[in-house]
């Protein structure tokens, strides 16, 4: 029963976000809500210039309206109070509902101003920190009151607890990983393609660990990123934009954190964490190598790269990768550790 509703969450999620986007992108181009492509990204880049972006509004809408669907028809058919499945199964759904709507209203004012001041600057920062912040407090102070008191790492085979300095070091992580997907949005499909893979692989956890309710929200997103790649593989006729990356980063944390599983979070968002890696290691090895060359010859703005460009996918787009090949090649990277984190929880 439970398999037949999961299946019915994703062709629900998937049929909504497909035919959603028939409306969806003429209104976009309607109000000129197009992308605007800088001059530092590759050349032929340029060509997607006024694309339009919120896009990501196709999976958001279908992913909130089949989870809850699912989760109606879960409750109608198969809600088990004798083995307490549900006893915070609600609660952990709408928790993660919301963060994903709050992670994706930063992005929503990103794009917004994007498309406004018809440049590729948003947000300040800053900004997007605090507001970031303040959102992951109060997820991990909602999950603390659901019973997720514990303050160990686990990284399956070890385990250890930091104490109070879990919850500073748990938000600085929710940051990373969920700005780490947003910066996985730059290619026709890879980041679409890379979470359809991570939210098949978070829902088979959450049914491992009897998480019921979570896991009809990963087959909604899962299915609802499905019908956006009828849009936006290459060559793209919408961006999911901020709207839809942030959305998608909030729920791919949200929905980790309920396993309380440190390492599966870290193997199945892999992409994500090398994308954003790579961004961390081009800058810091860019400053090292300018200071260094400062001292010695008194120039400025001399640093050297590592890579042609970042995140990574635009190292592999400058070294001559289709981004057809770039997507299938991350995609196959994802169902690699995806598969992997699935037999590691179902043998523990």
């Amino acid at each position: 029963m439970l398999f037949t509703i999961r299946i019915g969450v994703s062709v629900l999620a998937f049929a909504i976000a497909a035919f959603s986007g028939i409306a969806l992108i003429p209104y976009l181009k309607k109000i000129n809500f197009g992308q605007t492509i800088l001059d530092i990204g590759p050349s032929w880049h340029k060509d997607k210039q006024g694309t339009p972006i919120m896009g990501g509004f196709m999976f958001i809408i279908a992913s909130l309206v089949a989870a809850a669907v699912g989760y109606t028809v879960y409750r109608l058919f198969y809600f088990d109070v004798e083995n307490n499945l549900a006893a915070n199964g609600m609660f952990k759904l709408i928790a993660c509902m919301v963060f994903s709507v709050l992670f994706s209203a930063i992005g929503f004012a990103d794009d917004y101003i994007k498309a406004v001041k018809k440049q590729n600057l948003g947000l300040k920062a800053w900004q997007k920190m605090v507001f970031q912040f303040l959102i992951c407090v109060a997820f991990l102070a909602a999950l603390y009151f659901l019973g997720d008191k514990s303050t160990e790492i686990n990284l399956m085979f070890v385990s250890f607890d930091v104490g109070i300095f879990y919850y500073p070091l748990m938000v600085l992580v929710m940051i990373y990983i969920s700005n780490a997907v947003n910066l996985t949005d730059g290619v026709d499909g890879l980041c679409g393609s890379v979470t359809v893979i991570t939210m098949l692989a978070l829902t088979t956890i959450c049914m491992i660990i009897k998480e019921y309710e979570v896991s009809m929200y990963a087959i909604a997103i899962a299915g609802g990123c499905l019908g956006f790649l009828v849009w936006n593989l290459h060559p793209a006729k919408c961006f999911m934009g901020d709207t839809g990356s942030m959305y998608l980063g909030g729920a791919f944390v949200a929905i980790s954190f309920i396993t309380h599983n440190h390492l599966l979070m870290i193997l199945v968002g892999l992409v994500y964490i090398l994308e954003a890696l790579s961004v961390v290691i081009q800058v810091l090895y860019f400053k090292f190598t300018a200071w260094r060359h400062y001292k010695k010859t008194g120039e400025k703005g001399k640093g050297k790269r590592i890579f042609k460009m970042s995140p990574i996918h635009h190292h592999f787009e400058m070294c001559g990768f289709s981004e057809y090949k770039i997507v299938i090649t991350f995609s196959i990277v994802a169902i690699v550790v995806g598969v992997l984190s699935v037999v590691l929880q179902y043998n523990i």
